[in-house]
């Protein structure tokens, strides 16, 4: 596979997270924040801070490639040396930030599941239960 074509496909493939990676992001921070400490991982704040860093460089980059595209001349279509080259350079410029994405990314996924562990704040706590076989006394 060449590299432009490998590109093109990671590209293709966060497209449909790029939309709701905010969301992503913000709702790991709550879980985050929510979780008890004994249950958090240190580094998950960093790869937030990375992943938060990686998704506005690419919401940048995504305008550049839109601004870029509008302004390509109307032959310049999928496939011409001009449209290919500039998507070629826009891909080059995101690699680093999808890798982010890539590396750090299952943060989300720990967070979510240390999340969906832990004890509830709403539930009672745990009480002692008498051992088999052994009466409790019923108080009158």
């Amino acid at each position: 596979m060449r590299a432009s074509q490998r590109d093109a496909d990671t590209h293709t493939a966060f497209e449909p997270l790029r939309s709701s990676a905010r969301h992503l992001l913000v709702t790991a921070e709550t879980q985050l924040a929510r979780l008890p400490e004994n249950t958090v991982q240190s580094r998950w704040v960093y790869q937030l801070g990375v992943l938060h860093a990686a998704l506005e460089r690419l919401e940048e980059l995504h305008e550049q490639w839109q601004a870029t595209r509008d302004n390509l001349p109307a032959n310049a279509q999928p496939g011409t040396p001009a449209f290919d080259d500039a998507l070629a350079e826009h891909h080059a410029e995101s690699w680093s930030y999808l890798d982010d994405w890539a590396s750090h990314g299952q943060a989300l996924r720990e967070i979510n599941s240390a999340a969906l562990n832990a004890p509830s704040p709403l539930a009672p706590p745990p009480t002692t239960v008498p051992a088999p076989g052994r009466r409790t006394p019923v108080r009158r």
